[in-house]
């Protein structure tokens, strides 16, 4: 969406109010974006997890065990590293 556009809308005198708004529904799209993503990684690692916890011991500590741990370890940063930018963007939108 291009702000010019936007402007053309808006008063003379409620530009930058508008523009604010049109800057505040982009980032709460993103926001929802993002934790929708955030999500879908954490039903991913249940999986993982729950098929790691399914193994039987014989695979128990074996490289394949270890890979699916590092995977499931990985996710969990990865959705941390979401949340701590969906915390960013909600404080750009107060």
């Amino acid at each position: 969406m291009k702000a010019g556009g936007a402007n053309a809308a808006c008063p003379s005198k409620e530009k930058e109010i508008c523009m604010n708004k049109i800057r505040r529904k982009a980032l709460q799209e993103i926001f929802d974006k993002l934790s929708a993503l955030s999500d879908e990684l954490e039903s991913i690692k249940e999986e993982e997890d729950e098929s790691r916890e399914n193994m039987p011991e014989s695979l128990q500590g074996s490289e394949r065990y270890e890979q699916s741990e590092s995977a499931s370890y990985s996710i969990d940063e990865a959705i941390e590293s979401i949340s701590s930018a969906c915390d960013s963007i909600e404080s750009a939108m107060e």
